[in-house]
């Protein structure tokens, strides 16, 4: 197994004293964790907003050839 290298991030210790307050009674066992998970989270939604697009586009290509208008 390959060992996962890690960095910093600096936080606003206003916005860590949230975190530690919303992960309370949570399975996340610290800040990092929630972050981490939060990151992976928003990338991924990121990444379907794109394949939409992407579907949208050629549903709109598909129409616009039917009409005549996109070779």
């Amino acid at each position: 197994m390959r060992k996962r290298k890690y960095t910093s991030v600096s936080i606003p210790v206003e916005l860590v004293d949230k975190i530690k307050k919303e992960i309370k009674n949570t399975g996340f066992k610290s800040v990092s964790d929630y972050v981490i998970f939060i990151i992976r989270e928003v990338l991924s939604l990121k990444k379907k907003n794109k394949v939409l697009l992407k579907e949208d586009e050629k549903k709109i290509k598909e129409k616009l050839k039917a009409l005549g208008y996109w070779e």
